[in-house]
């Protein structure tokens, strides 16, 4: 592909734009200006790229933290980085120096700051009240490694434990480390020859923030009185400690362990737990313990004024439960709930009305950090359901599987969009709004709309409004549900093209004045939606069949004959004859089994009912021939001022009028080419790749241009001739370039009002 200079570009259009009366030497005066002023070559500088926003879900969460005063929400990764949520449209990302894996986060509660413990043992104070939250103090530990921390509610005092079984303090004002230190050693008894290991639970008691709990894993739980810096009671149980958690009245505190129990102690009696409870457990007769299951990996013991109590955990299945999704479990007095994710747990907390661990803590909703998603459960409903999300963390929730970028659209399409988008029905969803709801929106420096079309694996479209730093989601339109689901594995799509998603977006052309849509997907098929904002329920789909194959006049019929070519709009042919259906089609194949004129997939023949928003206006769909599956379309384009879209593969191209729903030029390679073909074209070999084969790529252009002057042609005056150009890029296997000359079959169009490009 030949290169091109910008100064030469732009020296065309201020040479059309310069008067023709102007004399030679104020041109030649400009000329010297402009060598002043646009530099002889593109350099380096004049493109950079940074970043500015992250979308999507945090790869690879690992800690979760939550402001219950500010109502702000943060998320660490393994990678070191540090993720806030406030309200809908607040989000902040930030990144730790060392890219190491965060292993816990504490807020200081309602004052704008929050602690990072690190896996590289560091522990980070970050500023949160600055426009760019930054860290403030950092801490280095040397000898022992950082296992837990726990920060109480307005203290100074940071309380880091370590897998020695230590217990630190660090002051978080100057963020230094003070002389008091919990041994390991004096914290058990002084006649324990073993090793506590590591502390996995710091917190004070409710009542009295002199008396510290501390759980080592080995299941021993200790008393700590930090003024007489003595123990003074210690629990002891035979399984393994993984969380603790206070009742409000800091009389009882809850452990988990790695049997699937919870023991409920009283702290005046450290000689046996007060309760034993075994929730997925299955209770044995004649007195014997409840079989095994799973580690309870976290618990947390809330109390409600009114109601008994919650116990909400993680973990604990029995082991007979193989193949079972990870699940919460929700303790409500009698009842339990199990709450089944789709990914495996992180980390969950309890949303409370109050920061104060010694009142009622009232709690009000759960938010679980999955390993993919983020879910937040309503407590205060009958079943428990979950809050829509409103964050834009679900960009991946099918995978991506191509995106356009569209600026400067018109100021009513955001509106128009999100007003259809807040009519789609989501059922299931709990009726409150999203709980977390601190921080402020920033001033938007765009002023100009812009919008973000994403395709995905599942069929469905997202139009996501970017005009801000953040994505909101505006619309979501399913293409899927035009055709039939296979019901079982013997009805699979007739395609041999695509082994998975057959409903994949590969190719989006959009307008964004007149809101015409148009898509091509991996099964050989294109999707034409036309913007309403009134439901309408058609009876039948309308489709179009097209056949489209490069080889026409070459590929011989199954019996040694030569297949008859196809039929196009300049051999007088009738152009409806290239697709005769407008129903689906279930099957057609020929005498000896081959499949011909099929497409890839069925469309439904029941009535569609279609929501406000985007409706189906034309399916267009490539059949087989003689054997041969259609290849994928790779290039799309529509014209929503002639009501024209294009679409065109390897075999060749083929162009339709959606409001006729009428083929108007169906060309081969064979036809664009003549006798003049430079690349040698085996005919029926077999094409059942995602990509066809063959030699370098050649870059063609087929551009439709709209002649007309001083029309509004997509209702949005700009106060210049408008001419709406339709490029259409056609990747054909090739070995070299073609002049125009060498296309015969295109000559009788240059009087029309196509033209075709080659470079």
């Amino acid at each position: 592909m030949r290169k091109f200079n910008i100064r030469k570009v732009l020296d065309g259009l201020t040479a059309v734009s310069s008067s023709s009366s102007a004399s030679s030497s104020s041109q030649q005066q400009q000329s010297g200006n402009r060598e002043s002023d646009v530099p002889e070559t593109l350099q380096s500088e004049h493109f950079q790229l940074c970043k500015t926003v992250r979308h999507g879900f945090p790869y690879q969460p690992s800690a979760l933290a939550f402001d219950p005063v500010q109502r702000i929400l943060a998320i660490g990764t393994q990678t070191g980085a540090l993720r806030l949520f406030g309200r809908p449209g607040v989000e902040c990302y930030c990144q730790h120096d060392a890219e190491t894996a965060v292993i816990q986060l504490q807020f200081l509660i309602n004052e704008g700051a929050l602690v990072s413990a690190l896996a590289d043992d560091t522990l980070h104070l970050w500023n949160l009240r600055q426009k760019r939250p930054a860290i403030f103090h950092s801490l280095k530990f040397n000898r022992e490694r950082i296992t837990f921390c726990h920060l109480p509610f307005q203290s100074k005092w940071l309380y880091v434990g370590t897998e020695r079984g230590n217990i630190h303090i660090v002051n978080v004002e100057s963020f230094t480390l003070s002389g008091y230190v919990i041994m390991w050693n004096k914290a058990i008894e002084l006649s324990s020859k073993s090793h506590p290991g590591p502390v996995v639970h710091i917190s004070d008691n409710p009542m009295d923030e002199g008396k510290l709990l501390i759980g080592y894993e080995s299941g021993i739980v200790v008393l700590w009185d930090l003024k007489s810096k003595k123990a003074d009671y210690r629990y002891t149980h035979d399984e393994a400690i993984h969380s603790v958690a206070w009742h409000h009245e800091g009389k009882q505190f809850i452990c988990s362990h790695s049997d699937g129990t919870l023991t409920i102690w009283n702290i005046k009696s450290p000689a046996k737990p007060l309760q034993t409870i075994t929730p997925h457990g299955k209770q044995l007769k004649d007195g014997k313990k409840p079989e095994p299951c799973k580690p309870i990996l976290k618990v947390e013991y809330k109390t409600a004024r009114a109601g008994e109590p919650f116990i909400i955990l993680s973990g604990g299945l029995s082991y007979d439960t193989v193949g079972r999704r990870p699940c919460l479990t929700v303790m409500h007095g009698k009842s339990t709930a199990v709450l089944e994710m789709d990914y495996s747990i992180v980390d969950f907390l309890t949303l409370c009305e109050t920061p104060y661990p010694n009142d009622f803590q009232e709690p009000y909703a759960v938010v679980v950090l999955l390993e993919k998603d983020l879910v937040l459960i309503d407590l205060a409903q009958n079943g428990y359901p979950i809050f829509e999300n409103p964050y834009p963390l679900n960009i991946h929730e099918s995978p991506v599987t191509c995106c356009e970028y569209f600026a400067d659209c018109p100021v009513d399409l955001i509106p128009a969009l999100y007003s259809v988008g807040a009519r789609q029905k989501r059922q299931g969803y709990s009726k409150k709004e999203w709980p977390i709801s601190g921080g402020n929106w920033g001033l938007v420096t765009q002023s100009y709309p812009e919008i973000i079309i994403t395709g995905h694996a599942d069929g469905s479209i997202k139009f996501w409004d970017a005009s801000a730093i953040t994505l909101q989601v505006l619309y979501k339109l399913k293409t899927a549900k035009v055709f039939e689901k296979s019901r079982n594995k013997d009805d699979k799509p007739n395609t041999d093209i695509v082994d998975e998603d057959p409903y994949a977006i590969q190719i989006i052309s959009w307008c964004p004045e007149s809101r015409m849509l148009c898509i091509a997907g991996v099964s050989a098929h294109v999707i034409i939606y036309r913007f309403s904002k009134q439901e309408v329920t058609t009876e039948v789909i309308p489709m179009l069949e097209v056949r489209l194959l490069y080889e026409i006049n070459d590929v011989e019929s199954p019996d040694g004959e030569q297949a008859p070519p196809l039929p196009t709009p300049g051999t007088g042919s009738n152009p409806q004859s290239i697709a005769p259906q407008s129903h689906p089609s279930t099957s057609s194949s020929s005498s000896d089994g081959l499949r011909d004129n099929v497409p890839c997939l069925k469309i439904k023949n029941s009535p569609l009912k279609q929501s406000a928003g985007y409706q189906i206006e034309l399916v267009i769909q490539l059949v087989w021939v003689s054997g041969e599956p259609p290849q994928q379309i790779t290039s799309l384009a529509v014209n929503s001022a002639y009501g024209l879209v294009v679409f065109g593969n390897c075999n060749g191209i083929a162009m339709v009028d959606y409001l006729q729903k009428t083929v108007l030029l169906n060309l081969g390679t064979t036809e664009l080419y003549g006798s003049n073909d430079p690349y040698r074209r085996e005919p029926r070999s077999p094409r059942k790749s995602r990509q066809p084969s063959g030699g370098k790529n050649c870059w063609m252009f087929l551009c439709l241009l709209d002649e007309s002057t001083g029309v509004e042609t997509a209702g949005r005056e700009r106060g210049r001739e408008r001419q709406v150009i339709m490029s259409l890029s056609l990747f054909f296997r090739i070995g070299q370039t073609v002049p125009i000359a060498y296309l015969p079959s295109l000559r009788s169009l240059w009087d029309s009002k196509f033209f075709l490009m080659s470079h």
